[in-house]
This record gives structure tokens, C-alpha cells and sequence, in this order.
């Protein structure tokens, strides 16, 4: 389980975006997706999912769709984050980002380096396109799963302070 902390129902829109040349041929299944949509779903209202090859200008294009027309709160992205050539995730989604949130990616790296030492080859990152945060996440539901953990708690605030509410930052509590 991804998350069990949060009492009550969600009402966050998520978009979910598979980077994957095979799973777009159809030479195999996207079980990336769906992990990213079992951790979620507490908090999910409406989720909306997008099945990309590694290429920047498509990767890029299902990240803007998401965050304009959808209007998704949360945008994760699946795979491409390595250094394979065709791992251009992070590029494409620095193309269309207005500000970055390092911390999220450096969170999860942290994290993962306690797993592994092969997390200091992930180049994730994170970033905010108006009131939409996007988050790299590795190709491998394991990861993935583990790497949702670690941000899942700070998704609410996030998205709420996104919106402008930010009444409850910075010890703002109860004034």
C-alpha cells in the first residue's frame, strides 16, 4: 500500500504519463501506470492516463495537455530518466515547466539511495507549469511505488499552496 495516512477521501486530479518506445509499440505491458494509479488512488478524484514514446516534443505535449486541458493537479511521469540516449523525460519536461521543485526529485533520489546506489543515475526532476506540479519518476513499478511514497504525504499542501492558499505555510497555523 501506498498510502494509508489520510483519513477521509481525496480530491486531487492526477495525469499519468508512461514514457516507454516498447510499451508504446506494444511490445510489452505498461505495469508502471497502474502503479502509479494504485498509490494515488486515495487521494484521486479523476485520474487521466497517457501512453508516450521517448520523445521530447510527445512527452512534452501529453505533460501540457494534462496540465491545461485536464487539468490535472499532479502530473507523474514514468521512465526515460536514466542515461540511455533516448531517455529525454527530464528535458522534455524542463521544456515546459514555468519553475522547478528540486526538492521533490532530490527527495526521492535520497530515499532511493538507501535502496540502491544506482538511484544516483536517476536525472529526474520536478517542476511546476501553473497550478500543476509534474514529478519524474523511474520506469519500474518497484520504484515507482517507492518513490511515491515518499512524496505522497506533501501532495495536498502542495497542491493547495499551488492554488494560492497559502495560509498554512511557514507556521502561518491558527493566525
Amino acid at each position: 500500500m501506498c498510502y494509508d495516512k489520510r483519513k477521509g477521501g481525496g480530491n486531487l486530479k492526477f495525469g499519468i504519463i508512461c514514457v516507454s518506445d516498447r510499451c508504446f509499440r506494444g511490445e510489452c505491458e505498461d505495469r508502471s501506470g497502474p502503479a502509479i494509479a494504485q498509490c494515488v488512488a486515495p487521494l484521486s478524484t479523476e485520474n487521466a492516463y497517457r501512453l508516450v514514446p521517448d520523445e521530447k516534443e510527445q512527452i512534452s505535449a501529453a505533460i501540457a495537455e494534462l496540465a491545461d486541458d485536464f487539468g490535472a493537479d499532479v502530473i507523474f511521469t514514468t521512465g526515460g530518466t536514466g542515461f540511455a540516449p533516448r531517455d529525454v523525460t527530464p528535458e522534455a519536461t524542463k521544456a515546459v515547466i514555468d519553475r522547478e521543485a528540486p526538492g521533490i526529485a532530490e527527495a526521492i533520489r535520497a530515499q532511493s539511495l538507501a535502496i540502491t546506489n544506482k538511484a544516483m543515475l536517476s536525472r529526474a526532476v520536478s517542476g511546476l507549469r501553473g497550478k500543476t506540479l509534474i514529478v519524474n519518476l523511474p520506469g519500474s513499478p518497484k520504484a515507482v511505488k517507492e518513490s511515491i511514497e515518499v512524496v505522497i504525504d506533501v501532495l495536498p499542501h502542495a497542491v493547495e499552496t499551488m492554488s494560492g492558499n497559502t495560509q498554512n505555510c511557514g507556521g502561518n497555523y491558527g493566525k
